[in-house]
């Protein structure tokens, strides 16, 4: 196929191929003019790339999903440690969010009166995070 063909058909754009070619995510298997032209194969390396990207994996991370032939080569250590850093992710976002609406929700005359929101500042300040009665919140202390 060549980069327009695949351009249309995964939905990146030849710029984009190009830069993956350069980076050594991906390899044409040759020119017909000036038009590169690349194996089938390379929608199957474009959607990895696209699931790696969406997943948080730097593109160098990504080069690293691949065999130097181009086939899937996944390290399950490396999946595993991104996963442990997405659930992380998510914890903090989750109790960043408690806070938020807890924040918008809290019956204290101002937020400089309630405890609650004092410990949430400080905690923030901190990037203390930790997992009482079942919710993560930010916490300061025991």
């Amino acid at each position: 196929m060549d980069i327009a063909e695949v351009a249309r058909r995964s939905g990146v754009a030849a710029s984009t191929l190009r830069f993956y070619e350069e980076k050594g995510l991906i390899a044409s298997v040759g020119r017909e003019g000036l038009r590169r032209r690349f194996a089938p194969d390379v929608l199957d390396q474009l959607a990895l790339i696209a699931l790696g990207q969406a997943s948080g994996f730097s593109l160098d991370e990504i080069r690293g999903l691949f065999s130097p032939a181009g086939k899937p080569d996944i390290d399950r250590q490396m999946l595993r440690e991104k996963a442990d850093a997405i659930d992380a992710t998510i914890r903090r976002l989750q109790a960043m969010r408690e806070g938020l609406r807890h924040a918008a929700e809290c019956p204290a005359k101002s937020h400089a009166e309630c405890p609650t929101f004092q410990r949430l500042l400080k905690a923030a300040a901190a990037g203390v995070l930790q997992r009482r009665g079942g919710r993560w919140k930010y916490y300061v202390g025991s």
